[in-house]
């Protein structure tokens, strides 16, 4: 079954002023379409079409050769914005608490080091990518940088905050 674009969570113009409703609009509408048109497309005829986006990702070796690149690109683009619109929120910021309070802390020393490992992860990422928070195999946290659409996944850990940079 082909991918298809996710719904917002929230109102396209809901991240005012943050983020205005036309980029969001253009990121959501036109960007994250065209991955899941291209995915789709590179799949097109092949039991590989049926799996979930993340699990494709994290089993890109097992792609066939000729369509990996295309699969890596766009499926990552899918898999990328997917979580990225999930983890943005209209009446969201400030500290987490709890068990991630927890992990950050312990991954970074705390939550004003992550966010400052966060920032240079996204400002030193050269052309275009992503600053992520990922879970590694262990359970532990990790700040990290992917480049264009490469996802923590295909590396064998499940981000859970991404920045698009």
């Amino acid at each position: 079954m082909p991918y298809t674009l996710p719904a917002l969570p929230y109102a396209v113009k809901a991240l005012e002023p943050h983020i205005d409703a036309r980029t969001m609009e253009i990121h959501h509408t036109k960007h994250h379409q065209a991955y899941i048109t291209n995915v789709n497309k590179a799949l097109e005829g092949s039991p590989l079409a049926d799996k979930p986006i993340d699990d494709l990702m994290r089993e890109l070796n097992s792609v066939p050769e000729a369509i990996r690149t295309a699969v890596r690109n766009n499926g990552g683009g899918h898999a990328n914005h997917s979580l990225f619109w999930t983890v943005m929120s209209p009446t969201g910021g400030g500290a987490p608490t709890g068990d991630l309070a927890t992990a950050i802390t312990t991954a970074c020393g705390s939550f004003d080091a992550f966010k400052e490992q966060l920032a240079k992860a996204a400002t030193t990422r050269f052309g275009s990518g992503w600053a992520w928070l990922s879970v590694k195999a262990d359970g532990s946290l990790v700040v990290e940088s992917t480049a264009n659409q490469d996802t923590p996944l295909s590396e064998g850990r499940t981000p859970i905050l991404g920045l698009d940079v």
